[in-house]
């Protein structure tokens, strides 16, 4: 078997058709790879027995090729997802309108601004009071 007849029936052994319906039908990518070479085990040998320094070279800048279209969907994923988020938090703040958030910030900074002062203020006065009707007694 020559080397082009071995590519061409590893060709038809690995139809994207045929892969992608495996994927959707729950197939983990290991799965399929692992299921081909077996499938595929003696062709696979002799493919590996006729390569050539040069068709190896080859095999190496197709597999570059291939992560890098890898890389390139997930960051077009992730890109989409982005803006979706993005499009997502525009619209919750559209919904919450800024008169309603200004008075609950208001009342909050309050809170915090003179809650401490306070007690600090009627504890003081407490033990003033306390100690002013004691020094009286």
């Amino acid at each position: 078997m020559s080397l082009i007849q071995i590519l061409k029936t590893l060709e038809k052994s690995w139809e994207r058709e045929d892969i992608l319906l495996k994927i959707k039908n729950g197939l983990g990518t290991d799965e399929i790879v692992d299921e081909f070479l077996l499938n595929n085990e003696l062709k696979i040998k002799k493919l590996n027995s006729l390569l050539k320094q040069e068709d190896i070279d080859l095999l190496n800048q197709v597999e570059k090729l291939s992560t890098c279209e890898s890389k390139l969907i997930n960051k077009i994923k992730y890109a989409n997802h982005l803006e979706k988020n993005e499009s997502q938090e525009i619209i919750n703040q559209k919904k919450t309108s800024p008169t309603k958030k200004v008075p609950s910030n208001r009342i909050s900074s309050f809170m915090i601004n003179w809650s401490n002062k306070f007690v600090v203020i009627a504890l003081l006065t407490i033990s003033a009071i306390a100690l002013s009707k004691q020094a009286w007694a």
